[in-house]
């Protein structure tokens, strides 16, 4: 299937969930906000939310500093 990730497409296997897409992104040990056709979805969500074909994902990730 093809999403938009940030703005750039993107092949997935069908079936794929956000936990896929972090995990293959290796984002998954770090704090990430994860945006899917402009709905939050919450971490506790990412196993049992299924990506389709056309999706719109948003992912940020934060960097601390001072």
């Amino acid at each position: 299937m093809q999403v938009m990730l940030n703005g750039e497409s993107t092949d997935l296997a069908d079936g794929a969930t956000i936990d896929d897409l972090v995990n293959q992104l290796d984002l998954a040990h770090r704090r990430i906000a994860v945006e899917v056709n402009r709905d939050i979805v919450p971490r506790d969500c990412f196993a049992g939310r299924a990506l389709r074909d056309g999706d719109v994902i948003e992912i940020v990730h934060f960097i601390g500093g001072g």
